[in-house]
């Protein structure tokens, strides 16, 4: 673990400004600077980046962070990795804490394993390129492939000999212990020898999503119909193939920029796509999609087309496994190519626009696709249909989201000729079940009543009442100004004025304290309640501690309350247009925001007891009587504060 030390002087040293040019153009407008935002396509810049804060925030889209959030939102590093690049770049040394034992031991294993796949990674590429063998029989295969050098060595193909230990050999001699070349499943371990796994194939490495290898693919190039075509790394501490996606490392930026992520089967298909100039494609690698995969690529788009060859039988397997995609609330084409054809082909005949083009006409909504697919099978035959009716509906059921599955209904409704009503009761009878065992799984017995029907119209309702807005501005005083001082002038009765020197913090706090004020707005709520327990503590924390706050929810919210979408305009000198910081005018903003806030709910407070005591009127109920009484304390304890809060605050004012 990098110790807290380090990760404070990484933060001291990174400028965001500076992190954030090496991937978006950014100019400068006054103390900010401003460009086109990189997590969603705009033509007018919103993108802004406060140095003095050490944050961004679009306008636009809505995303905002610091230097860290940055990196893991577009670069979607982990958070040490997010470390470790600032650190890199900043030439600060890392220190780790002291770990335990078996966990140096796990990590220490896990990085050996890394470096056995680097080494090998070099070796099988260096045979490629420049030994007779892997020109003449790797080298040549791939080149016949159509593939070109740049992107053979772009994705870190290579080539292992035909010899059974060739490969085995070498890394013994350059250091490497038999144990790890096992564990990596690079050797495998017959009586007192090693033998290459991969021997006589083609090698593809397969990436982690920050750049490491996990393991190999390796194609045969004999005609051997005995030996698998294709054979992957067995299972190691550090590859797990239904946790990792072919090419992922290399498509994930484009994944994020084009907001889509193609499918493919294999390796080739990835590659020839990339030299068509489609970047974001991953592959399965010859496998049914898993729940971790899918989660991989949700982390960089809801959106995914899968493209299939033209085999009708292939596609009928693959349907229930999409389901799964759908589950994760994920948007989900399909494009199938001509008959005889796949990605790697098709790429591979046809000019990159050509390609491209194809796929946009030809990307149908996957529950689209699917009732048209099975639905030539159905004609004649109304049990085939009924059959079909019941499986789309169970396959619209799977979306999380009850607007979507409404479209899904009303146009599977026009494709099978079902009247939409039948569809939705199908629908609904599906939505209660599922409910109900999700309800007796959690012990809380069965569920009568559905979860929700589709037909219900959507209600918008607005709070007018509501506090928020000023629950925020309460929290955005405190994380600008807490630290500040301030003096107050008080008059008690016949006493002269008496000056108190307080912070903004503990004005704001106490007095809310006090009054036993409560917030509503939940993560409103957290920040003061933490900024509470830390000033009880005599510690009044500065914005930078809830702006990088390790929970994102509360530092969103930080950010979005201390980044502003203006500043003073140009040329606001020469006209001789004045504005005050507003550092200047807290008197301005602090009692009033207070006054105001505690009126609101105040008023709110009292208006639920008084209700509350028309409700009790003349119970003769010794719990309902008990109520009663507390009520009526609780009323005129808010009406001495309502009084107080009309003579405002017993004439205390601001001064400086």
């Amino acid at each position: 673990m990098i110790t807290p030390d380090t990760i404070s002087n990484i933060l001291s040293a990174a400028r965001i400004e500076e992190v954030i040019a090496d991937f978006v153009s950014l100019k400068r407008r006054g103390t900010n600077y401003i460009g086109l935002c990189p997590f969603h396509n705009e033509k007018t810049p919103s993108f802004t980046v406060s140095p003095a804060k050490g944050i961004y925030k679009c306008f636009g889209c809505g995303k905002a962070g610091n230097t860290v959030n940055f990196l893991m939102e577009h670069e979607h590093y982990t958070y040490p990795e997010a470390l470790r690049f600032l650190a890199k770049r900043y030439h600060i040394e890392i220190a780790e804490e002291v770990q335990t034992p078996e966990k140096i031991q796990e990590q220490n294993e896990k990085e050996t394993l890394f470096l056995v796949n680097q080494f090998a990674q070099k070796y099988f590429e260096q045979i490629l390129f420049e030994t007779e063998d892997g020109k003449a029989i790797g080298l040549t295969y791939l080149q016949e492939r159509g593939f070109r050098d740049e992107y053979i060595r772009k994705f870190q193909l290579g080539y292992s000999k035909e010899g059974w230990e060739d490969f085995s050999s070498h890394a013994v001699s350059e250091g490497y212990k038999p144990e790890y070349l096992v564990k990596t499943g690079l050797s495998i371990q017959r009586e007192d020898r090693l033998i290459d796994r991969f021997h006589g194939r083609v090698m593809f490495p397969i990436h982690s999503a920050s750049g490491r290898i996990l393991g190999f693919g390796g194609r045969i190039l004999s005609a051997d119909k005995q030996t698998a075509k294709y054979l992957n790394s067995p299972e190691s501490e550090i590859y797990n193939k239904s946790k990792s996606l072919y090419g992922l490392y290399f498509a994930r930026n484009a994944m994020v920029a084009k907001n889509n992520c193609y499918l493919v089967e294999g390796y080739t298909d990835v590659i020839s796509l990339h030299q068509a100039g489609i970047e974001n494609v991953v592959a399965s690698s010859g496998t049914s999609l898993t729940n971790d995969q899918v989660r991989l690529i949700q982390r960089y788009t809801p959106n995914i087309t899968i493209l299939y060859d033209g085999d009708p039988a292939g596609i009928k397997a693959s349907l229930r496994g999409i389901d799964m995609i759908l589950e994760q609330g994920m948007n989900v084409k399909i494009v199938l190519f001509p008959e005889k054809e796949d990605p790697d082909s098709f790429a591979r005949t046809h000019r990159s626009a050509e390609v491209e083009a194809f796929i946009a006409k030809n990307a149908v909504n996957f529950i689209l696709f699917k009732t048209r697919l099975l639905l030539n099978e159905t004609a004649g035959d109304p049990v085939k249909k009924a059959g079909l009716v019941k499986e789309i509906v169970n396959t619209i059921a799977i979306i999380p989201d009850g607007i979507t599955r409404n479209f899904f209904i009303n146009e599977c409704s026009s494709l099978l000729g079902v009247p939409e009503k039948t569809l939705v009761n199908e629908m609904n009878k599906i939505l209660r079940k599922k409910f109900s065992k999700k309800l007796q799984e959690e012990g809380q017995g069965p569920y009568i009543e559905p979860e929700e029907t589709l037909t219900a119209e959507p209600q918008i309702i607005f709070d007018f009442d509501s506090c928020e807005y000023l629950e925020k501005e309460i929290i955005r005083l405190l994380l600008q100004f807490g630290s500040e001082s301030i003096t107050l002038k008080q008059k008690t009765g016949d006493e002269p004025e008496e000056e108190i020197h307080l912070k903004v913090a503990d004005l704001i706090i106490q007095d809310l304290l006090r009054d036993e004020i409560p917030f509503e707005e939940p993560v409103c709520r957290q920040i003061f309640d933490e900024m509470a327990e830390l000033q009880q503590k005599g510690v009044i924390p500065d914005k930078d501690f809830f702006l990088y706050h390790p929970d994102p929810i509360l530092a969103t919210l930080a950010i979005d309350l201390v980044i502003l979408p203006y500043e003073y305009s140009h040329g606001w000198e020469k006209n001789q247009v004045f504005l005050r910081p507003e550092i200047e005018r807290l008197a301005e903003s602090i009692l009033p925001t207070l006054f105001d806030f505690k009126a609101k709910k105040v008023e709110r407070m009292i208006d639920v007891y008084s209700k509350r005591l028309k409700e009790l009127n003349n119970s003769k109920d010794n719990k309902e009587i008990e109520e009663s009484r507390q009520c009526i304390m609780q009323r005129m304890k808010l009406d001495e504060i309502r009084i107080r809060i009309q003579g405002k605050e017993l004439g205390r004012t601001i001064v400086k």
